[in-house]
């Protein structure tokens, strides 16, 4: 194999599985995550949060708290917002609708766990206690909590805004496609439910800010997807110039869209640094992750599909409607929408419309959660399920008449998304061989007979990975060759458990034709990287890969030359490999990439004439296309106990094309990550209200998530599609998240079809599966 210079390369690391360089320091406890941070003379901050889901806010009395010994300060809204009010915004432009984002509650607190003062103190535990000490005069109001009466209520979560209605954005409506369903041979309706749950991650927010006394300049340690957005949005909030402040992303413990964005606990910290005198550290603990930090899912959609007597879609049509809390972030309206715009998914089809509406109540506010746009998915998959009971059809051949195929791409859906580089029918079919479902049948059918209820389930998805529009679409690298001979790459983004360190290695070490062991990557220091956007939207794998290539490039073609210069051969003769070039047919003749670092750095003069000295380049990758698309097929097979309601998984298939694969591991472990979360938002996570709107799932012992014993092994397929990106690479970090929910619900469905029964409202959990079988006939 020849590089794009023509130099012949050796070892490939890119495709192969190598080990996850980041593994050694965090399996042995040795990562540094905010909490490992200790500055001297530091504080410690915990929030005053409402106890109420919506209440006036008379008066606020800190004098107890401020007596306590160890407390430094308390700030209320009247110390700590801005005063100016104005919709804060991201790199992206603004965060939502037009009402206010305080960082503390101002006159209404609008959720229980609305942060309505910030304790400071010499520890978090003296801080916990002085919160409790603070005395806030709540007049509770009447709360909006069920999205499905907010538009009817009179209650308001936000007067100013006018309606509980955030925004809408409707496509073609369901009466322009009446002809289609009027005529249609099957017309099936039915009214799809998810639950809200969260993104749990293993490390919850945290951000320590140093301000310094001497300049006023910030270092902000942050567990954050984004750390020049961090950097970015704090200089805009607290009206300083960019260079001042500088933000530190070491490791962090997950994010799944959570950490995108600054949300108003990170800003009440940023605000309340530069007044404290000392660095002001916050970390949250498990109750404020799932009481304040956003909430996912909690939708629903009235789902309209029509099909032909052959079983061929003729139209398809959604109302889609999302609880977006009270402080949603970021963009609910945008995100709705594209429920709406992927509806139709991997299959041909000729028709489709959508509404999309996003509600205000006074709950957690929404947060981006590993594919936002998920419930198109989840809909559209369940309602196939559903159709094909009702036809009279096997799910599965129900799929594979509509499924897209290769000869038919670019496609482009009724809503106007176009479709390319992606293999829907060749997932399926692959899947479908894994499990050997001809097989499964045959033994549910054996085992219907003895009593046993087994089920499979199968779900398709197409999603835009890698958006390629404002500042997501375009990534910056740094490479340097020091005078040693190490290369080292500066990347904005960090670990969030999607290893970019080991791919940006891989890629770099195949680019520049050294060993791998010879590659070091820094990021998530904005002092020293250039600016990015950070892991969201499943692009980090292509956009680092662009970035990589782009700058690899520049600085080969150097080090060739040089190479050239020094044993008087031709450039295009030189060829680099094991971090050594030599010249082609002659391998004993070379120069270690030492040596060439050595003549680069302190030999200028014996470099070719107008090379610059040092071996250091800087280039940025913009994307050409809006989006690369990825698509899957997931199976999964369970059995359901008709008495208890209990699901087992049994097995558990995924084929994916994600492109060519940089490291089959780390591929593999973000589809994994996302498949348990997938399973854990069907059968147990429930971030729940009561009707009054106080929370109850606010520990793990009343939020449940599923553990390895619930998680069946994962078996992988791999179908590679070039994508039209940087190495044909796809984004993967969002699927496994995607493609699970449907596959595992209509695995319990099919499970419990003897009866009768229809799923459409989730989790299922062993009290609905029971009550719906007590509901249904007894085969």
């Amino acid at each position: 194999m020849a590089d794009a210079t023509g130099g012949a390369l050796g070892v490939r690391y890119v495709g192969t599985r190598v080990n996850r360089v980041e593994d050694a320091r965090l399996v042995t406890g040795r990562g540094t995550y905010v909490d490992d941070v200790v500055l001297p003379g530091m504080l410690h901050a915990c929030f005053v949060r409402s106890p109420f889901p919506r209440a006036a806010i008379r008066g606020i009395d800190t004098s107890a708290a401020l007596a306590l010994p160890g407390v430094r300060f308390v700030f209320t809204a009247a110390d700590l917002n801005p005063d100016v009010k104005e919709q804060w915004h991201t790199s992206m432009g603004p965060m939502g609708p037009e009402t206010p984002r305080p960082p503390l509650a101002e006159g209404e607190a609008r959720f229980a766990g609305d942060p309505v003062a910030l304790v400071v103190a010499e520890s978090r535990a003296v801080a916990e206690d002085a919160a409790d000490l603070v005395d806030v005069d709540y007049d509770p109001l009447p709360a909006v909590v069920d999205y499905l009466q907010a538009e009817s209520t009179d209650a308001l979560v936000h007067e100013a805004h006018g309606s509980n209605v955030v925004g809408e954005i409707n496509g073609l409506p369901a009466s322009a496609l009446e002809d289609a369903f009027s005529s249609a041979a099957h017309v099936v309706r039915e009214t799809i439910h998810q639950q809200a749950y969260a993104a749990v991650p293993m490390e919850a927010r945290g951000l320590l800010v140093d301000c310094s006394r001497a300049t006023g300049d910030l270092t902000i340690y942050a567990a954050t997807q984004a750390p020049h957005e961090v950097r970015l949005f704090c200089a805009r909030l607290l009206g300083i110039p960019e260079h001042r402040v500088r933000v530190v992303m070491r490791d962090t413990g997950g994010g799944f869209g959570q950490k995108v964005m600054v949300q108003r606990d990170e800003m009440c910290v940023m605000l309340a640094a530069p007044k404290v005198g000392a660095p002001l550290k916050w970390v949250e603990d498990r109750r404020e992750n799932l009481l304040a930090a956003g909430k996912a899912r909690q939708e629903h959609g009235d789902v309209t599909m029509a099909f032909d007597a052959d079983g061929l879609i003729q139209a398809v049509h959604i109302d889609f409607v999302a609880d977006s809390g009270a402080y949603p972030t970021p963009w609910p309206v945008m995100t709705s929408a594209a429920v709406g715009m992927i509806f139709p998914g991997p299959y041909r089809v000729p028709r489709s419309g959508f509404s999309a509406k996003a509600i205000y109540t006074n709950t957690v506010g929404r947060a981006a959660y590993r594919g936002p746009w998920q419930f198109e998915s989840l809909a559209r998959e369940m309602m196939l399920d559903i159709s094909a009971r009702r036809i009279g059809m096997d799910p599965v051949e129900l799929r594979r008449r509509n499924l897209l195929h290769r000869d038919e791409l670019p496609y482009r859906n009724p809503n106007g998304m176009t479709y390319d580089s992606i293999s829907p029918l060749e997932t399926f079919e692959q899947a479908l061989e894994m499990l050997d479902y001809d097989g499964f049948r045959a033994e549910q059918a054996a085992a219907r007979a003895a009593g046993r209820y087994l089920g499979v389930g199968v779900s398709n998805y197409v999603e835009p990975s890698t958006p390629g529009f404002g500042y997501y679409g375009t990534e910056a690298a740094t490479i340097r060759v020091e005078p040693s001979g190490t290369v080292n790459v500066y990347i904005a983004g960090g670990s969030t458990g999607n290893s970019l360190e080991t791919t940006v290695v891989q890629l770099t070490a195949d680019a520049l034709g050294v060993r791998i062991e010879d590659v070091n990557t820094i990021q998530g220091d904005t002092a020293v990287t250039g600016f990015g956007a950070g892991a969201a939207g499943s692009r980090s794998g292509s956009m680092t890969a662009g970035a990589v290539g782009e700058t690899a490039t520049i600085l080969r073609e150097r080090i060739r030359a040089i190479a050239a210069h020094k044993l008087e051969a031709a450039v295009d003769d030189i060829e680099l490999s094991e971090s050594r070039a030599s010249v082609r047919g002659s391998p004993s003749v070379g120069i270690s990439l030492a040596e060439i670092a050595g003549l680069a750095y302190f030999q200028p003069q014996a470099l070719p004439p107008g090379m610059p000295a040092g071996l250091e380049a800087s280039a940025r990758y913009t994307a050409a296309a809006p989006s690369i698309w990825v698509n899957a097929t997931h199976v999964c097979t369970c059995e359901v106990d008709v008495e208890t309601g209990d699901v087992t998984l049994l097995r558990y298939i995924v084929s994916e094309d994600c492109g060519p694969m940089i490291n089959p591991n780390v591929v593999e472990g973000q589809i994994a990550g996302g498949v348990a979360q997938g399973i854990g938002g069907v059968l147990y996570e429930h971030l729940a209200y009561d009707e009054d709107g106080n929370p109850v799932a606010t520990t793990f012992m009343d939020y449940l998530v599923p553990t390895a014993t619930e998680i069946p092994v994962i078996e992988y397929g791999h179908i590679e599609t070039p994508s039209p990106g940087p190495g044909g690479y796809k984004g993967v970090g969002e699927g496994g998240a995607i493609g699970a929910p449907p596959a595992v619900v209509n695995a319990v469905a099919d499970a419990v079809s003897p009866f009768g029964v229809t799923v459409t409202r989730l989790p299922l959990t062993p009290s609905r599966i029971t009550a719906l079988l007590e509901e249904g006939d007894v085969p």
